[in-house]
């Protein structure tokens, strides 16, 4: 095989999986009800999974939960959800999270992704956006309980921290920065 051809089929395939992964996140649109009811579902996981979290939501000047995000991939992974934006408790927005990556993965996985703006500067940038990049337009700390299972609180010093809980599946490598999220109609 010439090398026009080696790379031809390189990409190819590289397109057929993109495509593959591709198609979970667009195959059907979920409703306002159907996403509030899956919100809620992933807050209560993570008030149950992590001791403390309660408390980093009531401090919360808004809360953006993508419930059940599916990421899945061999070399090309995409990962993509749809969420709703909490400010004072209620939903002011439903908003969908999209990443692709490229590099030694294989797997599938389903997780809830909980961000929560803790200054309301940031969160006004956020809501003022026509689309928002993780780790470019606002940086994100990820919560890790490790093994004492308590939230470090010079981590809530942070404008925007997030939780990964009810992960289901095998995949190696959290990370939010590259997500692409928009806000949607409802």
């Amino acid at each position: 095989m010439n090398m026009t051809a080696a790379t031809s089929t390189r990409i190819g395939f590289c397109m057929a999986v993109l495509l593959c992964i591709s198609v979970p996140f667009t195959a059907r649109a979920s409703t306002a009800a159907e996403i509030d009811a899956k919100v809620n579902a992933a807050l209560d996981r993570l008030k149950t999974e992590v001791p403390g979290s309660a408390t980093v939501l009531a401090e919360a000047k808004g809360v953006l939960v993508f419930a059940e995000v599916i990421k899945a991939g061999f070399v090309i992974a995409g990962e993509g959800g749809e969420g709703a934006l909490l400010v004072g408790g209620k939903t002011s927005g439903y908003y969908s999270i999209f990443s692709g990556s490229v590099g030694f993965q294989a797997g599938g996985q389903k997780r809830d992704i909980i961000m929560v703006f803790l200054d309301a500067n940031v969160l006004k940038q956020f809501r003022d956006s026509k689309g928002w990049k993780a780790g470019v337009d606002g940086n994100i700390t990820l919560i890790d309980t490790g093994a004492s299972g308590t939230i470090d609180t010079a981590t809530l010093k942070k404008p925007i921290v997030a939780f990964i809980v009810g992960q289901k599946g095998l995949m190696a490598g959290i990370s939010l920065d590259g997500s692409k999220i928009t806000k949607l109609d409802r």
